[in-house]
């Protein structure tokens, strides 16, 4: 084991588990009265001369964070391990809830601000996080990960706590994760109606018929770019929050905000993610705290430009 940092060969590393959660139904067309049991979530508008219900508004997306409901495995007190390529895709645990992050730097972790922020209603709309100490990262894509480490800072706007605008957040390590594989952000990508995305992350949704791991989602092709987001029809499970949103070409573009889901892993709802490139000031935030800055002496962080 090295010090100064998480060992990624051979190294002794302590840990703590976590989980992930049930998922949200989207909205059905039909007979109210014969199928609101099937549909679980109809909503009926009006009902016609013949019967029939009318089509419901399309539901909203809604964070992809995941409530702990299901243990993973605890990383042994010693492991070796050979480096997987994508083991930048980590597992985010804030509290009573896990995500995703990207380790885009070895001692830096991109993620939604949504993990990261209280879960008091108050403070979450205020944008204000949860104690960095209660933050874990977990290493390794598979059932068992391979290792674990603390967060000293998070860096966030004060938007975005709820998702929306501002679900942006960059973790601190404790120390850095040595040799391990790391991808960096393309904030000079512009995002692009038509272009094709592909979520990664380790949600879980209830008729998943395996445990907690990492997997690349179905994705699809970008339909609306605002200033600060994108959307897109992508299969999300809840834990999946916080995870890249690649390009064509691997290229760490977006993140996963918030997304219409339902029980299973497959079915594609409207999804948003955060635009990396209208977030450079998040970045270069992170860059001065992690070179050793004290952040009461940098000017706050602002979403009144997006």
């Amino acid at each position: 084991m090295k010090s100064g940092g998480v060992l990624v060969r051979g190294g002794s590393i302590n840990g703590r588990s976590c989980q992930r959660s049930p998922p949200v139904q989207g909205g059905r067309l039909g007979v109210c009265a014969a199928l609101a049991a099937l549909a679980g979530c109809c909503a009926c508008s009006q009902l016609s001369a013949l019967g029939l219900v009318e089509q419901a508004r399309a539901p909203a997306p809604t964070p992809a964070a995941s409530p702990l409901e299901e243990e993973r495995f605890a990383p042994p007190p010693l492991i070796f391990t050979a480096v997987d390529s994508n083991d930048y895709v980590v597992r985010v645990v804030a509290g009573e809830y896990s995500c995703t992050g990207t380790l885009i730097e070895p001692a830096k972790v991109l993620t939604a601000h949504h993990c990261v922020a209280s879960q008091q209603p108050r403070r979450k709309a205020a944008g204000i996080n949860v104690r960095p100490e209660t933050v874990t990262v977990e290493l390794g894509g598979d059932y068992l990960p391979w290792g674990q480490v603390g967060v000293r800072h998070i860096v966030a706007p004060p938007c975005g706590g709820a998702a929306g605008k501002g679900d942006i957040a960059i973790l601190i390590l404790e120390e850095p994760v040595l040799d391990a594989a790391t991808l960096a952000p393309d904030l000079d990508h512009t995002p692009e109606v038509g272009e094709m995305i592909y979520p990664v992350g380790f949600g879980h949704c209830a008729m998943s018929r395996d445990g907690i791991r990492r997997k690349r989602r179905a994705g699809g092709e970008i339909e609306t770019v605002q200033s600060g987001r994108f959307t897109l029809r992508a299969a999300i499970c809840p834990g999946d929050s916080g995870g890249p949103a690649l390009g064509d070409n691997g290229e760490l573009v977006g993140v996963i905000s918030a997304s219409v889901m339902d029980a299973s892993e497959s079915s594609k709802g409207a999804s948003e993610f955060i635009r990396l490139d209208r977030w450079r000031s998040v970045f270069a935030y992170a860059k001065l705290i992690a070179d050793g800055a004290n952040p009461t002496e940098i000017p706050p962080l602002d979403c009144e430009d997006l």
